[in-house]
């Protein structure tokens, strides 16, 4: 029942962010460009990775540990369509960095056209990346999982340093520089000379409409900072103890801790838009 209820969430606040960031006056900001691109491909996240999990765990449809391909495809696009709309959301924290910087060369790097090309070269990267899924998944003991061994130790430490470590540092990285820069433009001034005298000093920084977006990527931040880490965690714990001999009850803990990170994953996509509601006056109007 959990995991229909962020379904039905995520589906509903995934196409009516993409409604509010598909209108004509918004989509060529690239910050909106990005969160639009995120949820557009939120999804795929739903509406297969998502839904295939709750066939198998809440009716028993066990298609993905009886067909190899339908094993390697499943969990090519789960990790894939994990990656892809984070990564856009730390695209977009670089991109209120470079809005928020005084230098008009760094400034320049915040433009649609980037946005566009990097949002088109991310999804291509981590096609590629994750075709090892492809390679390297299979149906052991009757159970779809990456292979063990030492490739099994590699992937669970990929994953807890891209999914883990890497998008909530460098998320907060650059929020903080972006915070760091906001607050140096409310006090940094331009005096600008009149004819007999000088008119009193402006500030100079980013608009209001950019600080509704960055205050909406900062709440976003902060969630997903929490909920993306423990996943790649108990993958890691996984590898780590796959030889121990485990009691009944400790097994069973491990699985309940399991299948409760992967409810945290596609928790943290469906919360996305009641974020954007609650963050911003903006996004409710």
């Amino acid at each position: 029942y959990g995991m229909s209820l962020i379904w039905l969430m995520g589906n509903v606040g995934s196409t009516i962010s993409c409604f509010i960031f598909s209108q004509r006056k918004l989509r060529k900001n690239p910050c909106i460009m990005y969160f639009l691109a995120s949820s557009a491909s939120q999804f795929m996240t739903f509406n297969f990775v998502l839904l295939t999990r709750i066939l198998l765990n809440g009716f028993n449809i066990t298609a993905i540990n009886l067909f190899l391909w339908f094993c390697k495809i499943r969990n090519y696009f789960f990790y894939l369509f994990v990656a892809v709309p984070r990564y856009y959301i730390i695209l977009a924290s670089i991109d209120r960095y470079f809005a928020s910087c005084s230098n008009i060369y760094w400034r320049r790097w915040s433009s649609s056209k980037v946005a566009m090309r990097l949002i088109i070269g991310s999804f291509i990267f981590w096609s590629l990346m994750y075709s090892q899924i492809l390679v390297f998944y299979e149906i052991q003991d009757g159970i779809c999982s990456y292979r063990h061994g030492a490739y099994g130790i590699f992937f669970s430490i990929y994953l807890s340093i891209e999914s883990g470590t890497l998008p909530p540092l460098v998320m907060l990285i650059f929020g903080c520089l972006t915070l760091k820069n906001i607050r140096q433009s409310k006090r940094r001034t331009r005096p600008i000379a009149e004819l007999n005298g000088v008119r009193p000093a402006e500030f100079i920084g980013m608009s209001g409409k950019d600080l509704q977006y960055s205050k909406m990527l900062f709440s976003q931040i902060l969630l997903w900072t929490i909920l993306s880490i423990i996943n790649p965690s108990d993958l890691l714990y996984q590898t780590i103890t796959i030889n121990e001999t485990k009691s009944s009850f400790r097994t069973t803990v491990e699985v309940f801790i399991n299948n409760m990170s992967y409810m945290f994953i596609h928790l943290e996509f469906s919360l996305t838009f009641f974020l954007y509601t609650f963050s911003s006056s903006f996004f409710r109007r």
